[in-house]
């Protein structure tokens, strides 16, 4: 059996690095990570507010299911993001890890 690497095969299916498919695929990837940090810091910032996604929810004016998927990072919605923290008070710019968030 013959393995390969996650470059070799990054290579194979994407194609080399700065070819316009990789540098797409590399950028969709990125945006997913972000909004798995979005949504990860949503949360937290929820739990420690002691509110539920449902009274969350409410206060945004929108479902449980919607902050669900936000803080699953299934959404990059970023002005539903904006008004979920905006909901809980969180001020103007606030900085977790390598973003800052302006509403």
């Amino acid at each position: 059996m013959k393995y390969y690497t996650l470059e070799e095969v990054n290579d194979r299916y994407f194609g080399k690095v700065g070819t316009p498919e990789r540098d797409a695929m590399e950028a969709q990837l990125q945006e997913e990570l972000k909004a798995c940090q979005l949504g990860e810091a949503l949360k937290d910032e929820r739990k420690k507010r002691n509110l539920t996604q449902r009274q969350l929810g409410e206060l945004m004016g929108v479902g449980r299911s919607q902050v669900s998927m936000i803080e699953c990072g299934r959404t990059r919605n970023y002005s539903a993001i904006a008004r979920a923290f905006k909901a809980m008070g969180i001020s103007s710019s606030f900085s977790f890890g390598n973003f800052c968030l302006t509403l």
